[in-house]
């Protein structure tokens, strides 16, 4: 890492070599992104926060990792964001009777439609 405080852009392909320290940030992003919490954990240091978005099925591959623990979710109401950190167990209820798996999300390339949709929901690396 840069240094304290710093932040980070990385233009590039998070399937490849990034030239990142391992366990180096305490924050990474996914959002339309795809599978970046798969190929990136090692960046986020434990204790860190990984926000990610359903659509391109982050969010579902983080909630099957068990370096991951869902922390809060972003909800978004006429432009106002917020973050909410309690009552959690209500959020990533499939829609559907389906069991999520790395394959099935691999091979539909796509998120999985839960009962509530937030903005985001926001993982902490708990190992």
């Amino acid at each position: 890492m840069s240094g304290a405080g710093a932040i980070i852009f990385v233009a590039g392909d998070y399937t490849t070599d990034l030239g990142l320290g391992s366990q180096d940030h305490d924050l990474l992003i996914s959002l339309y992104a795809g599978f970046v919490s798969e190929h990136c954990t090692d960046f986020l240091r434990v204790g860190g926060s990984l926000p990610v978005n359903p659509c391109h099925g982050d969010a579902a591959m983080a909630s099957i990792d068990d370096r991951y623990a869902l922390a809060g979710v972003i909800t978004s109401q006429a432009g106002q964001y917020t973050v909410r950190t309690h009552d959690l167990e209500s959020y990533l209820t499939p829609k559907k009777l389906v069991t999520v798996t790395r394959d099935r999300l691999h091979q539909t390339g796509r998120g999985i439609a839960y009962t509530k949709s937030p903005f985001a929901y926001i993982f902490d690396r708990v190992r």
